[in-house]
């Protein structure tokens, strides 16, 4: 799977695009190795976040492969969409936190990639942009319902009808993203934070994510309904009476064990 690397330290697991001549593009080989990768990630009960970037220093991924895609007719193009929806749905739901490390163009199915991500930490080298109008299309892998609903509907319309592009700063002051690093401070800054979240008790973290993205989709009576199942669910986990006897007994707690 050479287009897609994975190192897993200390429960984080890194998955890198790795096709930099190509600045990182989705082809629907690179597609095929993601998926792989995740499977390989899930079955993995060790890995506690993950952070997803991109090779070299000019791309996180700069959008799908126009070379590949354009002589596709109307049910080719629907199923390439159904696949690359279906990788960024389960990024989207995947078991533990997501974070995007976003060290340059991220550029359609690029910027469509970040969004299935929890969390987006961008270089300051960064660009995010939905260009596809600027092609005959419209983004094809989540980009008008993710943006839509990261950033206000008006500025994410605006977004995807101009193919404007936008910069790190600008992506922090929309909501685009959650931080912005120094180019040589963002896989540092990523994996900080996914240490963080894996320190925590896994199994809260994961339901706390199934509860966030249930909630969204739902309104906020029946999004308390998914709070409290996920809720009660953690007091049957070893490392709920661990955490919670720990903190009684003024006690700390050293290693949550996902149990």
């Amino acid at each position: 799977m050479s287009m897609v690397l994975l190192d897993v330290q200390e429960h984080v697991a890194t998955i890198t695009i790795n096709r930099p001549e190509a600045l990182n593009a989705l082809s629907t080989a690179v597609l095929k190795d993601l998926e792989g990768v995740l499977d390989q990630v899930e079955k993995n009960a060790e890995v506690y976040a993950v952070v997803i970037t991109g090779a070299g220093d000019k791309s996180f991924v700069a959008g799908a492969d126009i070379a590949e895609m354009k002589d596709k007719d109307v049910a080719a193009a629907a199923e390439y969409a159904r696949y690359g929806n279906a990788i960024f749905s389960r990024i989207e739901k995947f078991r533990c936190p997501v974070i995007a490390a976003v060290n340059g163009f991220a550029l359609g199915g690029g910027c469509e990639l970040a969004m299935s991500c929890d969390i987006r930490i961008a270089s300051s080298k960064a660009r995010f942009a939905q260009p596809e109008v600027g092609l005959g299309i419209t983004p094809g892998f989540g980009g008008t319902q993710r943006l839509a609903r990261l950033v206000a509907p008006g500025i994410a319309k605006e977004l995807i009808y101009t193919c404007r592009q936008v910069k790190a700063d600008e992506a922090l002051s929309i909501g685009l993203v959650n931080a912005v690093t120094e180019p040589e401070q963002l896989m540092e800054t990523a994996l900080g934070m996914a240490k963080t979240i894996s320190r925590q008790a896994p199994i809260a973290v994961a339901q706390s994510k199934k509860a966030i993205n249930g909630g969204l989709q739902v309104d906020i009576d029946a999004g308390v309904v998914i709070e409290v199942t996920e809720f009660s669910k953690c007091f049957a986990t070893e490392d709920q009476k661990m955490a919670m006897n720990a903190f009684v007994n003024k006690e700390k707690v050293e290693k949550f064990n996902n149990k």
